[in-house]
């Protein structure tokens, strides 16, 4: 065939002959080829030039031999339309010792053609290959050429600019090629307008909005599975009304799963539930019941599920989704009338209680033991992973907590599972979380009464770096009052917990303004206070005096000390930064009701060695009460003022039982130093909402008889304005209200004592 060399069968060694030679010298004038057709098969690509230059160096002497002509570029397109017989050139055959080749060149040129199917292949097809071949090793350059391991620079024939403009090109017709791509592409330009929300219009907005919901309704699954576009979406939820929040639930029914498990889709989940209401909120819960374990086990969905449950659930729903730790078999699986696939129960009370493990092992005893072993290995999967602050983990762990008998070994094994927390590394990420929520901090104040002294101590290690933040806490305030109350050690917990609220420097002013905060706080001043208080009800609230009982009730089998001795130690630890707070800022205390009660607590319940060291507390409290009454901001306008001046003035808190007031140990004596301050107002005080302080005075058993002989006489010299100030007014009866049999009388209950006692 034409321009194609046929293979040949090896002929015997030859010398060159000088006509050989004059042929060699006639070849080399270049000579333009003709198309051929290519090879069937993949060719193996050999550097042809460098060959041709190993047979010219066999044929001629070194002396004699010239530099090959380097073949043109433009022979590389075609080949020769004549053979090697017509133009009496048989070439350079590698079968022919005359040709100066060696046996090895000969069995490659050899192996080449039979790879080929006995046909050689063309000249200018290797050097494609060649050319291949040393790009594709190649280095770059600055200007995008390649460079070979020589160090030669290969042109490429494109710039940098050039090869990322065609990059971007190809990434804009792979997008044009995706489903909906004009689609997202217009609903992406909407939102980039849309959440610019301070630069568009309302009217503007609202048209936004309508075209941006034509454009995904129908198409929600398309959008909302991509990292750009799912953003789109939630951008159409945010401006929304309820009819277009509640469509797009309904498009997503059945991949509510799945998109939470998204890395950006689970966001949407989340501002669907939030925006949606009690529809949108009734169609995706129920998309995650009987996934339960999967979910919650999951890097990107266990936070969703367990925000939901935490903030949107109702109590039927979070019931129903905790029952699910419980095994496979008490997930819901029934079909709804809707088609869901999933279903609540219709009775809210019924389900909510369902949640109750004691009452579902009262039911069915025999399966305790399975249960159990469920749920501790799923608390335990979390556990391993780190994922300790999930509410659901808190919750389920109270329930398994709530059902061991105390001393079993399933009750050590968890005890020893919350003290290992923190004793492997004394990270005690488990024991943190826990102090934060409502179920996680009952769990923990209930392991430190059944703890021994060292799990105790162990467990309050974690805490050391977070007692104020704690003290702040809803929940976590808990932990440091139950830990205050059973363990022994008070000088640890007067350390670790009381001067970590107090600090070591009070007289700097700094830790006085945070001190100031902690007892002006209605949660923060709980664990500070109750070493005074206890469990007062004005101090603990209802649901917490419940807790702290069971924990008494606990205490008596695991605790060694004396409940009152306790309390005495851990009072004198405190005592003295607590006066010095009052002597230097008894103002700012006063302002606020809670601030009268700390200052009442401290200088009535505290330890001191000698009546002395409350003097500078006392004064600055009498200080405060100097001045004219009909000023703004004094104390004697405040209900709570005039209370803890009444206190101080008897020498301690009223007792119910006894209806007489306690005396503080050693005696207060205030009256004596609060007169000198109020004597010269004393008949504006007996009419002031705080007359029960000059009524005090007068039957304070420690104030001197010529003090109470001075306050009488200023009080009958201003009968007549004491008697106006205790004048009953009947209080106006609202239409509404029934008529009462007796009109309460609105007056000053003070003044009208006063009017007896000066009678």
């Amino acid at each position: 065939m034409p321009g194609m060399k046929r293979k040949e069968a090896p002929t015997p060694a030859a010398k060159p002959s000088k006509e050989f030679a004059k042929k060699l010298k006639t070849s080399a004038k270049p000579v333009k080829p003709a198309a051929s057709p290519k090879p069937h098969k993949p060719v193996k690509t050999e550097n042809t030039a460098s060959k041709a230059g190993k047979h010219l160096n066999h044929a001629r002497s070194p002396k004699s031999a010239k530099p090959v002509p380097k073949p043109n570029a433009d022979l590389d397109e075609d080949e020769s339309d004549t053979t090697e017989k017509e133009d009496d050139f048989y070439g350079l055959s590698s079968n022919e010792d005359a040709d100066g080749m060696g046996d090895n060149d000969s069995a490659s040129e050899a192996d080449d053609e039979s790879a080929n199917g006995g046909v050689a292949i063309p000249n200018s097809e290797k050097m494609k290959a060649e050319s291949k071949r040393v790009k594709k090793g190649a280095n770059t350059d600055h200007a995008g050429n390649g460079i070979t391991t020589d160090g030669k620079p290969v042109k490429t024939g494109t710039t940098s600019a050039e090869a990322h403009a065609a990059q971007r090109t190809l990434l804009a017709q792979r997008k044009a090629n995706k489903p909906n791509a004009d689609s997202i592409a217009r609903a992406k330009k909407l939102w980039e307008r849309l959440r610019r929300k301070s630069h568009v219009e309302a009217s503007e907005r609202k048209a936004l909005v309508t075209e941006l919901f034509d454009i995904i309704s129908g198409n929600i699954q398309d959008f909302v599975f991509k990292h750009d576009s799912v953003r789109v979406v939630q951008c159409a939820l945010k401006y929304a009304n309820k009819e277009q929040r509640l469509q797009i639930a309904e498009e997503l029914r059945g991949s509510v799963r799945t998109l939470a498990e998204s890395r950006y889709g689970k966001f949407l989940v989340a501002k669907l539930v939030v925006e949606g209401g009690e529809k949108v909120r009734d169609l995706v819960i129920p998309e995650l019941y009987g996934h339960v374990r999967r979910l919650i086990n999951h890097p990107e969905a266990g936070w969703i599920l367990d925000d939901i449950y935490r903030q949107i659930a109702t109590p039927a729903q979070k019931a129903t989704l905790l029952r699910e730790w419980y095994g496979a078999e008490y997930a819901l699986f029934h079909k709804s009338k809707n088609g869901s696939g999933r279903a609540a129960h219709t009775d809210e009370k019924n389900v909510a209680e369902s949640a109750n493990l004691g009452k579902i092992l009262e039911q069915s005893p025999e399966k305790r033991k399975p249960l159990l072993d469920y749920l501790l290995h799923l608390i335990n999967q979390l556990i391993q992973k780190k994922l300790t602050g999930y509410t659901m983990l808190h919750d389920a762990l109270l329930q398994y907590f709530s059902v061991l008998a105390p001393g079993s070994s399933e009750h050590t094994e968890l005890l020893n599972l919350l003290k290992n927390d923190s004793d492997k590394d004394e990270s005690g990420d488990l024991l943190k979380n826990l102090a934060f929520t409502k179920s996680g901090s009952r769990v923990v104040c209930l392991a430190l009464a059944y703890g021994s002294a060292k799990d105790r101590k162990i467990m309050l290690r974690a805490y050391k770096d977070h007692v104020e933040m704690m003290a702040w806490d809803a929940n976590a305030h808990m932990v440091l009052v139950s830990a205050l109350d059973v363990i022994d050690d008070t000088v640890l917990t007067s350390k670790a917990i009381l001067l970590g609220l107090l600090g070591t420097e009070t007289s700097s002013s700094e830790q006085q303004d945070k001190l100031l905060g902690l007892m002006t706080h209605l949660t923060a001043r709980i664990p500070i206070l109750y070493p005074f208080a206890g469990s007062a009800k004005w101090l603990v609230p209802d649901p917490q005096q419940h807790l702290l009982a069971e924990i008494h009730g606990i205490r008596e089998g695991t605790s060694k000390k004396d409940p009152d001795t306790r309390r005495k130690e851990l009072v004198r630890a405190i005592s003295a930064p607590l006066l010095s707070l009052i002597a230097s800022r008894a103002a700012e205390l006063l302002a606020s009701s809670f601030g009268c009660q700390c200052v009442t607590e401290v200088l009535v319940g505290s330890e001191v060695a000698s009546p002395a060291a409350r003097t500078p507390a006392l004064e600055a409290v009498a200080a405060c009460a100097a001045g004219d009454i009909a000023d703004a901001g004094h104390i004697a306008q405040s209900a709570a003022a005039g209370r803890m001046l009444k206190t101080l003035i008897q020498g301690g808190k009223f007792d119910p039982s006894t209806k007489t007031a306690s005396p503080a140990s050693p005696p207060l004596e205030f009256a004596s130093v609060l007169y000198p301050h109020v004597k010269q107002h004393i008949a504006r005080w007996a009419c002031s909402p705080s007359s029960f302080v000059v009524v005090a005075l007068l039957e304070s058993s420690s104030f001197d008889e010529s003090g109470k002989k001075e306050i009488v006489s200023a009080l009958k010299k201003q009968k007549g304005e004491l008697s106006e100030a205790a004048e009953p007014e009947p209080v106006a009866v609202k239409e509404k209200e029934p008529a009462r049999k007796e009109a309460r009388l609105k007056g000053n209950a003070g003044a009208r004592i006063l009017l007896e006692k000066i009678a």
